[in-house]
C-alpha cells in the first residue's frame, strides 16, 4: 500500500506543478459555471421545483457539477491519456513487466491527479459560484451535517474511482483496436448524458431516469450531488453509497479480466 501512496502523491504533485494551466482551467470552469446557472435560473423561474430541486438547489447543482468536472475527468482525460498514449506507442510492454498490479497502479495515480483537482479547479469555482448566486450548504442539526459532508467526502471518492475505472476499460480497448480514441469519445457521450452533469437525471422521461439511476455514470455526478444537496439520506445515503460501491467493485473485476487478456495479448520482440 506504501507503494500505491507514493505513486498518489507523486501524481498529485506532477499536477501541481502546471500552475499556468490549472488557473486557466479554474478561469474555464467558472466562466462555463455562469453560463449554466443563468441558463438554470431562467429555466427554474419558469418551472419552479422542477425535477424536485428548488432553484437555489438547481444552482448549487451546477456549481459542484462544476466543482468535479476535472476530478472526475468527466470529458476524459486524467492517466487515461498516458495508457493510450503508452499502448499507441508500445511503452505499455515494460509497464507489464513492473511487479505491480497496472490496475491499482493507475488508480493510485488518478486518485492523486483528482485531488488536486478537487482543491484546485474543484473549490475555487464553487467559491466563486457562492459569492453570486445562493448555494446551499447541508443543513440540520451538527450531526446531521457531519453525516452529510461525510457522506459526500465517500461519495466523491467513489466517483472519482468509477470514472477511473470506466476509462482504464476504455483505454484497454486499445490493444484490440489500435487506437481506442472512437471508444473513448462514446463513453463520453454516454457519460455527459447519464452521469446527470448536463441535466439531473430527474429531468428525464421517468422510466429512462430510473434506468439511469442505475448506471454506473450516475455513480459519477448524480449520486454525490445529491448525497451533498440532502437529497440522499438515511437509507436513500445508504443505497446511494452501495450502488457507488457495487459498481466499484464489478467494474474493478472487469478490468482484472481485461488486463489478464491484455497480458496474453501483448507481443514483445516476437516473444
Amino acid at each position: 500500500m506504501r507503494l500505491y501512496a507514493a505513486v498518489a502523491r507523486g501524481s498529485f504533485r506532477r499536477y501541481a506543478g502546471y500552475r499556468a494551466a490549472t488557473w486557466a482551467g479554474v478561469f474555464t470552469n467558472t466562466v462555463f459555471g455562469f453560463f449554466i446557472a443563468y441558463t438554470y435560473q431562467a429555466l427554474w423561474q419558469i418551472r419552479p421545483h422542477l425535477g424536485g430541486y428548488d432553484l437555489s438547489a438547481a444552482l448549487t447543482y451546477v456549481w459542484l457539477g462544476q466543482a468535479l468536472l476535472m476530478p472526475i475527468a468527466a470529458m476524459g482525460g486524467g492517466v487515461q491519456d498516458d495508457i493510450e498514449a503508452r499502448i499507441i506507442n508500445g511503452d505499455i510492454a515494460v509497464d507489464l513487466y513492473r511487479p505491480v498490479d497496472q490496475q491499482l497502479w493507475w488508480l493510485s495515480a488518478d486518485l492523486g491527479r483528482a485531488g488536486y483537482h478537487l482543491l484546485s479547479r474543484g473549490i475555487v469555482p464553487l467559491l466563486v459560484g457562492g459569492l453570486f448566486f445562493h448555494l446551499r450548504m447541508p443543513a440540520g442539526s451538527p450531526a446531521a451535517q457531519a453525516l452529510t459532508w461525510a457522506g459526500a467526502t465517500v461519495s466523491v471518492a467513489l466517483a472519482v474511482t468509477v470514472s477511473f475505472l470506466l476509462r482504464y476499460l476504455a483505454a484497454l480497448t486499445g490493444f484490440w483496436l489500435m487506437d481506442p480514441r472512437g471508444v473513448r469519445q462514446v463513453t463520453v457521450v454516454l457519460g455527459m448524458f447519464f452521469s446527470g452533469f448536463l441535466l439531473p437525471l430527474s429531468l428525464l422521461p421517468s422510466t429512462l431516469a430510473a434506468v439511469a439511476q442505475q448506471l454506473p455514470w450516475a455513480a459519477m455526478v448524480q449520486i454525490p450531488l445529491d448525497v451533498f444537496l440532502q437529497r440522499r439520506t438515511g437509507a436513500a445515503l445508504a443505497q446511494g453509497l452501495l450502488l457507488q460501491l457495487g459498481w466499484a467493485g464489478l467494474l474493478l473485476g472487469a478490468g482484472q479480466l481485461l488486463q489478464r487478456a491484455v497480458v496474453r495479448k501483448v507481443v514483445v520482440q516476437g516473444g
